[in-house]
């Protein structure tokens, strides 16, 4: 397998992380964003959405980090990380759908605006970013990880951008057990870190 990669993407990271940590080899090919690299015929002939990652796989190329973290779980056969069963399946796909949605909408965006440049409103990212992390630590006061009772896609899922989310000037520091959860995530056998960049609240 080959994953085309960006080093600070943390959508990119999300998919290294989650093949790291179920154990599956992988050759890491970095794509030269600024270079225009993700917009060459070459890489929208695998993701015509010209966006990192992608993983690529015996002439099958899958785009979405998201969906890389499901195809493989499912090619492994990793019910340890994405469960079978309805009511399990369910409860990781609800998170896989926060890292989409308010996650991508919050923290990512706010340290979009740090690391990247980008036009958002801080005041409106930030302030979604902190009703997420809210919600998430009281998800997270009775229980250790987000969906059953051992790590599952649906931590992986949220990693990256919450443990890069001070680079876009989220404060951390009231959410214990949302940095409890990091740090298990972090504890765990395989795992690779999200490189940080000195921006936001770690500038």
């Amino acid at each position: 397998m080959k994953l085309y990669y960006f080093p600070l993407s943390g959508h990119a990271h999300r998919a290294h992380l989650g093949l790291s940590l179920l154990g599956v080899p992988h050759d890491i090919v970095e794509v030269d964003l600024k270079g225009g690299e993700h917009k060459t015929p070459q890489f929208l002939a695998m993701n015509p959405f010209g966006q990192v990652p992608v993983l690529e796989d015996d002439g099958i190329y899958i785009s979405d980090s998201n969906a890389i973290l499901v195809y493989v779980a499912k090619k492994y056969n990793r019910t340890d990380w994405l469960p079978d069963d309805a009511r399990g399946a369910a409860e990781v796909q609800r998170w896989l759908s926060v890292a989409a949605g308010e996650l991508a909408y919050g923290a990512a965006a706010a340290r979009l605006i740090t690391v990247f440049g980008a036009s958002f409103n801080p005041q409106e990212v930030l302030a979604r970013a902190h009703l997420m992390l809210s919600r998430t630590e009281s998800h997270l006061r009775d229980r250790q990880w987000l969906a059953g009772d051992h790590p599952t896609l649906a931590d992986i899922a949220l990693y990256s951008y919450l443990a890069g989310a001070p680079e876009g000037n989220v404060d951390l520091a009231g959410y214990p057990a949302v940095n409890a959860l990091l740090a298990r995530i972090e504890a765990l056998p395989g795992f690779v870190a999200f490189p940080q960049t000195a921006a936001g609240l770690r500038a």
